[in-house]
């Protein structure tokens, strides 16, 4: 029987249904930091299913989610990948609240790179997250937990938090559809912030139907999110043919072996579908990806964990406590100069996106092994954010979707448009699947 959406069934043994997906997680202990007892699953799921089966409206009933460890799940610790800083949150974050009255059922909570700080995904003392096919690559951050949990089949679904990348590079890495809403759509109440202006709850599944929809799910205006904001309601639809920015020639930088051609064929089938692409020079993008470590913004995590971080300097990642430290020095001076960069940036990107659907990019550089990161914890994943650090920055939605595969392992890119374009880019999506 089906649950309403997205392929998700209303399993007609519950209890087995938890026990099975349970014993997947067991394989890959590092994805979680905390699961719910069982019993706890199955009763829930029970209860959710015989609702559903009675005839309640409950769209995701079936549906099991994995959230990442930095967003409250009500008598789950949160921890931020960091046991000193735990805390036991009396209630879901809103957006964990809104999937669970539509029938969702949350296994628990996963593994990430500290305080969300990080795309590589082994910054943690709860072990680093090996990707979930090849144990010697990274999983990408800092969402790698839930990222791993979906590419396994323990959960449909995944929340994730990406504030320079960090749900669309470990979507990209497993094959996965990464939905990064605008900003603010999806309440960050229940969030522990990375830097808060800036952080957007992600969704992560195999399917983007039901990645969208969680969405949609989640999305509204929260009083406790002085940020929150609604979807207008203007009806914005693709232009005919669609028009698909791609970076001029040489605008790509390095990128892995075969990765060139993966993203060429990828825009190709976007030319076959009847789409028109257009060269569009992406340097403000990348000036202003830069400007997330490279400038002031970086000030905001120390404002959001700086405190605990110098009050604790034995329990936290060396290199999260000594990106998060080094911020604590910026002067005021440096962040009204770069808002003002900002500002102008902002005004490139509407400029380049005035006939534009939406642009098209890889979503990341390269995937590297656990070892590449423990030999440049810092040069890693800098480059990893080259293609995602703008976004939010820059109010845009972006979305990650498969895009075939290298040597074995799955490639992706991403589709980004302006602020609310969030419908159009699931559209363009599909074109080009």
């Amino acid at each position: 029987m089906s649950g309403g959406v997205n392929g998700i069934r209303i399993p007609r043994d519950p209890r087995a249904h938890v026990a099975s997906r349970l014993a997947l997680a067991g394989a890959r202990p590092e994805a979680w930091i905390e699961l719910r007892p069982e019993w706890e699953i199955s009763v829930e799921l029970e209860s959710v299913c015989a609702r559903a089966r009675a005839g309640e409206s409950l769209p995701l009933a079936g549906a099991l989610v994995a959230v990442k460890g930095n967003i409250d799940v009500a008598g789950l610790d949160t921890t931020a990948a960091c046991p000193a800083f735990a805390y036991r949150p009396a209630r879901d974050a809103t957006a964990v609240a809104r999937l669970r009255a539509a029938g969702a059922v949350v296994l628990g909570v996963t593994n990430l790179d500290q305080f969300a700080t990080g795309l590589v995904g082994s910054r943690s003392p709860y072990g680093a997250v090996r990707h979930a096919t090849d144990a010697s690559r990274i999983s990408g951050g800092s969402s790698s937990g839930s990222a791993v949990a979906v590419a396994l089949g323990v959960a449909d679904l995944a929340l994730g938090t990406d504030t320079a990348g960090s749900g669309r590079v470990p979507a990209a890495f497993h094959g996965l559809y990464g939905v990064k809403p605008t900003k603010g759509i999806v309440p960050a109440a229940g969030v522990v912030p990375a830097c808060r202006s800036l952080d957007v709850v992600t969704a992560m599944a195999a399917d983007l139907d039901l990645a969208e929809f969680a969405v949609t799910v989640m999305s509204g205006v929260d009083e406790r999110d002085p940020l929150s904001r609604a979807t207008p309601e203007v009806v914005v639809t693709l232009t005919d043919p669609p028009r698909i920015g791609v970076p001029r020639s040489g605008q790509l930088g390095e990128l892995a072996p075969g990765w060139a051609e993966a993203f060429r064929a990828a825009a190709d089938r976007y030319a076959t579908s009847g789409a028109d692409l257009v060269e569009v020079d992406i340097r403000p993008f990348l000036d202003v990806a830069r400007m997330l470590y490279d400038g002031a913004f970086v000030a905001e995590r120390y404002a959001a964990v700086g405190k605990f971080v110098d009050a604790h300097p034995d329990e936290v990642d060396p290199t999260v406590g000594g990106i998060i430290r080094r911020a604590r020095d910026i002067p005021a001076w440096r962040l009204y100069r770069d808002l003002e960069r900002l500002d102008h940036a902002r005004q490139d990107a509407a400029a380049a996106f005035g006939d534009l659907d939406a642009l098209l990019l890889p979503t990341t550089v390269e995937h590297p092994t656990l070892a590449d990161v423990a030999a440049d914890p810092i040069g890693v994943n800098s480059r990893l954010g080259r293609f995602t650090n703008f976004a939010n920055l820059l109010d845009l939605a972006a979305l990650a979707m498969p895009a075939g595969e290298v040597d074995g392992l799955p490639f992706g890119v991403q589709l980004v448009g302006p602020a609310f374009s969030d419908r159009l880019l699931g559209e363009i999506a599909r074109i080009g699947r």
